[in-house]
C-alpha cells in the first residue's frame, strides 16, 4: 500500500476504502506487552498509557554490548532521549554513563545518583553557573565553542579547579545527504577545533579526555562512523604529533536508528545493524598500534529504548472514514517523523481491514498519527497499540488540552510497575501564582 505523510488537506471520506492485504490471513496485532494482556493494563492503569518492555530493552542493550564486544568502550545514555529515572537507572545498573545536554538533566541525574565523574556534558547553551556546577562534580564538559571554552579557563583559574574537557567537532561529511550539524562544535576543516584543542592541552588546569562528534541522528550510512572516526584519529594524531599528547578517547556521538520507518520510506526498507555500524567504527580504530588505540565512547539513546516502547490508546469516535483517539501528537511527538505501526489488541482478518485515518484528541487539523492504515472495523473503547514509542516522546509530551499519561514497565519477571502516575490538574496549577 503507497503510503503518504500526513498533511492537512487530504480528506479520505471522499474516497472508496476497497484496498486489502493480499499477503497475510490476519492482520499484525498486540494482545499482550511483555506477557501481559493490554486490557489489563488500561482497566488498571487507564487509557492512554506508554508501557515499557524491560526484557525488550535488556536484549537491546545486550546486542549492543556485544556488537563491539573484543574493543574497549565506555556507553553513555542519551538523557533527552527518555528521562524517566526508572529508564536511566536500567542503563546505569548496565554500566552506562549519562550524557546531558542542559541543567535540568544534569540536576536530574545527580538527584538520580548518578556520579559525576559519569556524566558527559554536550550542548551549545551552558550557563557560566552549570559549568562551574559540572566541574565541580568532575562531569566531562564537552567544549561547544570558543566563548565556552574561555569561560572554562575563567572558572578553573578563578577557583583554583582542575577540569576534564573534551572538544566537539563538526565536520561535513560526504557519506551524508544535507547540511552539516554546524549547530554544534568547533570547525575540523579550518582548523578552529584543533587551535582549541591545544588551548586545552596547554592549560595545566585542564585535561583534554576525548575528541568528540556527533554526525547526526537516525543515521542510515554506517560509512558515516568510517568517515567520522577516520578524522577524529587525524585531529588525535595531529595533537600527539605538536605536543606528544594522546588523546585518550574517542566519542562517535550517537545517531543510531531505531526500526520505526520514516514517512517517505517504503515498506521493507532495512535498517543497517547494530554490528554494521560496530564495524564500521573499529575497523578504523583497530589499525591503530594496540598502544595508541582509544577508549571509544558513544552516547546512544533511540536505538536502545525506542522499539521497548508503546502507547496504549482507546478509540473515541469514528466518523468519515476517520478514527479519533483518546492520545494524539502532544503525547506521541515522533509521529511527525516516523510511519508508527498501529496495532490491534484482537486478532482481526486481512480481508476485512481498510485504510483508516488515525487521528488524534486535539482541536488540531494537524493532529494525525496515521495519515492512512490499514484497520479492521472499529467502534469506541476498542484499544489500539502505537509503537515504537519508547525514544523522545516521554521527553516531548506536553500537556495541551489533556494532561500527559501514566507510564508503566513490565519488568523480567513479568510484574507491572508504574514509573510515573497520570498528571492530575494539581500538578499543573501547583506552579501558577
Amino acid at each position: 500500500m503507497l503510503y503518504h505523510p500526513p498533511r492537512i488537506s487530504k480528506d479520505l471520506a471522499n474516497g472508496s476504502f476497497t484496498a486489502r492485504n493480499p499477503f497475510h490471513k490476519y492482520l499484525p496485532y498486540c494482545p499482550e506487552i511483555g506477557g501481559v494482556p493490554v486490557a489489563g493494563l488500561v482497566e488498571q492503569f487507564g487509557s492512554p498509557l506508554f508501557v515499557y518492555d524491560e526484557r525488550k530493552l535488556r536484549k537491546q542493550a545486550a546486542r549492543y554490548r556485544k556488537a563491539f564486544a573484543g574493543y574497549p568502550l565506555q556507553p553513555s545514555w542519551s538523557v533527552k532521549t527518555n528521562y524517566l529515572t526508572a529508564i536511566c537507572k536500567l542503563y546505569f545498573a548496565m554500566g552506562w554513563g549519562a550524557e546531558v545536554v542542559s541543567e535540568f538533566e544534569l540536576d536530574k541525574m545527580l538527584w538520580a545518583g548518578v556520579a559525576g565523574k559519569d556524566i558527559t556534558l554536550n550542548g551549545p547553551c551552558w550557563s557560566r553557573d552549570a559549568l562551574l556546577k559540572a566541574l565541580r562534580l568532575g562531569a566531562t564538559i564537552h567544549l561547544d565553542n570558543l566563548d565556552e571554552l574561555t569561560t572554562v579557563e575563567r572558572l578553573v583559574a578563578e577557583h583554583k579547579l582542575q577540569g576534564t574537557v573534551g572538544i566537539r567537532c563538526w565536520m561535513k561529511n560526504p557519506h551524508l545527504a544535507g547540511p552539516a550539524w554546524n549547530k554544534f562544535g568547533l570547525a575540523l576543516d579550518t582548523g578552529e577545533a584543533a587551535r582549541a584543542a591545544l588551548r586545552v592541552i596547554h592549560n595545566s588546569r585542564l585535561t583534554l579526555d576525548v575528541l568528540h562528534n556527533h554526525c547526526g541522528t537516525q543515521v542510515r550510512e554506517p560509512q558515516a562512523y568510517t568517515y567520522t572516526a577516520r578524522k577524529l584519529v587525524e585531529l588525535q594524531t595531529l595533537l600527539y604529533e605538536q605536543t606528544e599528547y594522546l588523546v585518550p578517547a574517542l566519542n562517535l556521538g550517537g545517531g543510531f536508528p531505531s526500526a520505526a520507518l520514516l514517512h517517505n520510506e517504503p515498506d521493507g526498507t532495512k535498517r543497517p545493524t547494530i554490528e554494521e555500524y560496530a564495524k564500521a567504527i573499529t575497523s578504523v580504530l583497530n589499525k591503530l598500534p594496540p598502544k595508541e588505540r582509544p577508549t571509544l565512547r558513544l552516547e546512544t539513546g533511540r536505538h536502545l529504548v525506542d522499539e521497548a516502547g508503546s502507547l496504549v490508546t482507546s478509540v473515541a469516535a469514528v466518523k468519515n472514514g476517520m478514527v479519533i483517539i483518546d492520545s494524539g501528537i502532544h503525547h506521541l511527538y515522533t509521529a511527525q517523523f516516523h510511519r508508527l505501526d498501529v496495532l490491534p489488541t484482537w486478532q482481526c482478518a486481512a480481508s476485512e481491514a481498510y485504510p483508516t485515518r488515525l487521528a488524534g484528541n486535539l482541536c488540531m487539523n494537524i493532529d494525525i498519527i496515521r495519515d492512512e492504515v490499514l484497520l479492521p472495523p472499529l467502534e469506541p473503547g476498542r484499544l489500539l497499540v502505537v509503537r515504537p514509542a519508547g525514544a523522545y516522546n516521554i521527553t516531548q509530551s506536553m500537556q495541551f488540552i489533556s494532561l500527559r499519561p501514566a507510564v508503566v514497565i513490565v519488568t523480567q519477571d513479568g510484574a507491572v510497575r508504574l514509573i510515573r502516575r497520570r498528571e492530575l490538574l494539581a500538578d499543573v496549577q501547583g506552579l501558577e501564582a
